[in-house]
């Protein structure tokens, strides 16, 4: 037979557990059930027809920031003018003289640039990115303009640009030494490297 203490105990057991599952619901008061409101998407917007009929206004004429930009006239000389220097296919010093005489004419607002020495212009891609890293190894800001050329394209191999032309200048005995390439000092043209 179940003793006076364990009934108090099972009956005491018995209002807590009821009081923990009731006694929240009593003090939350009333639940607010809340119900999200939306509409439904049209298939087709309505267009304002009067917007399809109106005239389009030309752009204001802006000053531009930028020197104007002058035409650089280039005549490359026919297919029996290329030289090969050892192994390295380049395009002949006649070609690179040329488009030095078109770069050397400093454009508008460019008189205080900076100086590149052009090492020459590769149909070889393999050839200029070796002779590229022959001379950074050398400690020469060596580089492969234009930067993403496919094969079958020209490449020019240039230093700098630096704006000291002397030091660019006094470069050029080392760098013939080492590569076996006449560089020609040209003006830097950042808009059109």
């Amino acid at each position: 037979m179940a003793t006076q203490f364990q009934n108090r105990l099972v009956g005491t057991l018995i209002l807590v557990s009821l009081g923990v599952i009731f006694l929240p619901d009593v003090f939350d008061g009333e639940k607010a059930h809340y119900q999200e409101s939306f509409q439904a998407i049209p298939l087709q917007e309505d267009v304002d027809e009067t917007l399809l009929e109106a005239s389009v206004l030309p752009p204001e004429e802006v000053e531009s920031f930028l020197p104007p930009e002058e035409p650089v006239l280039v005549t490359i000389g026919d297919e029996g003018t290329k030289a090969s220097a050892g192994d390295e296919s380049i395009v002949s010093e006649a070609d690179n003289s040329q488009v030095a005489a078109a770069n050397t004419q400093p454009k508008a607002g460019y008189e205080d640039s900076a100086w590149i020495i052009r090492l020459g212009t590769f149909r070889n891609i393999d050839n200029a990115k070796s002779l590229v890293s022959k001379l950074r190894k050398k400690g020469y800001s060596a580089q492969l303009m234009p930067r993403d050329v496919k094969e079958g394209e020209l490449a020019r191999v240039e230093i700098g640009p630096n704006v000291s032309k002397d030091k660019l200048a006094s470069m050029t005995a080392d760098l013939e030494s080492l590569t076996g390439l006449k560089g020609q000092l040209l003006r830097f043209n950042p808009l059109n490297p």
